[in-house]
């Protein structure tokens, strides 16, 4: 069966998908997160590429988030990783940084709840579900909050390398309700590359408010694989 590679955002980890392995693992997957250090894009990609050095087969390589950036360049040059899928994602071309995307379209709410310690950024904890998923259980979200990551400073200004969307499939699911990535960059983004589009109205981390239909999405595309 096709392997599924996740890779989480800058201000979680990989508990992020725990729910979501759950439900793959009913649907007969041995899905694996990836654990970014996220304090570069070039160990992150790393990071990645190391996780699928361990698995075998065709691979379905997930991004969410920040993890879209990750993915697009992970992928270069690993011919088993067969499609990508990106979750509320960011999918930057050649050059391009995370940071030149957050540029498009107003109404992220992340510059208002970022907070800086000792050079790393995290989410103000009592604004997490807000910003990230508003429709999630509010316990589900605290934990998110808990366990964030705390991102070093200017990892999204790295510029993207050949984007690996060019060359293999891509899947997009589009967050309609989402207050970190507005919908309407999302839309450019997947239209940019040509991806298969899907809709969904809920906020930018379906992982939290929505597992088992994630799931499903993600088995439908492996299937396919």
């Amino acid at each position: 069966m096709t392997a599924i590679v996740l890779v989480h955002g800058l201000w979680a980890d990989g508990s992020a998908w725990s729910e979501t392995i759950t439900a793959l693992r009913a649907l007969g997957h041995e899905p694996v997160a990836v654990q970014l250090p996220v304090d570069s894009l070039e160990g992150d990609v790393a990071a990645v590429r190391r996780v699928l050095s361990t698995v075998d087969g065709p691979a379905l390589l997930v991004g969410w988030s920040y993890g879209g950036a990750v993915v697009t360049n992970a992928a270069v040059g690993q011919d088993h990783v067969k499609a990508l899928a990106y979750i509320a994602a960011f999918a930057p071309d050649q050059g391009e940084s995370v940071s030149d995307i957050v540029q498009r379209h107003p109404g992220s709410l992340l510059p208002e709840h970022l907070k800086v310690a000792d050079g790393h950024s995290y989410i103000d904890r009592p604004a997490y579900g807000k910003v990230v998923a508003a429709d999630a259980d509010a316990e589900r979200i605290a934990l998110a909050a808990a366990v964030q990551k705390f991102p070093r400073l200017g990892i999204d200004a790295a510029p993207t390398g050949t984007p690996a969307w060019r060359e293999k499939p891509s899947h997009y699911l589009v967050a309609t309700e989402d207050f970190a990535l507005p919908a309407a960059t999302q839309r450019e983004l997947a239209e940019r590359m040509g991806a298969q589009t899907t809709e969904w109205d809920t906020g930018h981390a379906p992982m939290y408010s929505r597992p088992q239909d994630l799931a499903n999405y993600l088995h439908s595309i492996a299937k396919g694989l």
